[in-house]
C-alpha cells in the first residue's frame, strides 16, 4: 500500500509561481507511473501531467503546456509539480496519484493511488 501526500499549495497572485510536492510512503512508488490531477469547485478531476516510472516520458494537459513542469526523484521518493504563471482558472485542489503500471497515463481509473490533495488558489 503506497500512501501519499501532497503540500505546496497556498493562495498566490496571478502571473505567480508554486510549487507542488507529492512524497510517496515507500520506495517501490519508484517504480510507479505517477500524474497531478486537479479539480475544482464544482467540476470534475482533470488531468494535469504525467511522468513515467523512470520520467522518460512527461505528458500535459494542453492548459499548462509550457507553464508547468512535472518531475520525480526515485531515490527521495518525491513528485514535483513546478507551476509558473498561475492563472485564477488554475484554482483547485491538487492530487497526486500513483499507478502500480510504471508507464505515464492521463487517464484517473489506470491509478491506484491517491493523495488527500493541497489547494491552490489564484487571485486576479
Amino acid at each position: 500500500q503506497v500512501q501519499l501526500e501532497e503540500s505546496g499549495g497556498g493562495l498566490v497572485q496571478a502571473g505567480e509561481s508554486l510549487r507542488l510536492l507529492c512524497a510517496a510512503s515507500e520506495g517501490t512508488s519508484s517504480s510507479y507511473g505517477m500524474g497531478w490531477f486537479r479539480q475544482a469547485p464544482g467540476q470534475e478531476r482533470e488531468f494535469v501531467a504525467t511522468i513515467s516510472w523512470n520520467g522518460g516520458i512527461r505528458r500535459y494537459a494542453d492548459f499548462v503546456k509550457g507553464r508547468f513542469t512535472i518531475s520525480r526523484d526515485n531515490a527521495e521518493n518525491t513528485l514535483s509539480l513546478q507551476m509558473n504563471s498561475l492563472r485564477p482558472d488554475d484554482t483547485g485542489v491538487y492530487y497526486c496519484a500513483a499507478s502500480r503500471d510504471g508507464r505515464a497515463s492521463s487517464t484517473t481509473k489506470y491509478y491506484d493511488y491517491w493523495g488527500l490533495g493541497t489547494q491552490v488558489t489564484v487571485s486576479s
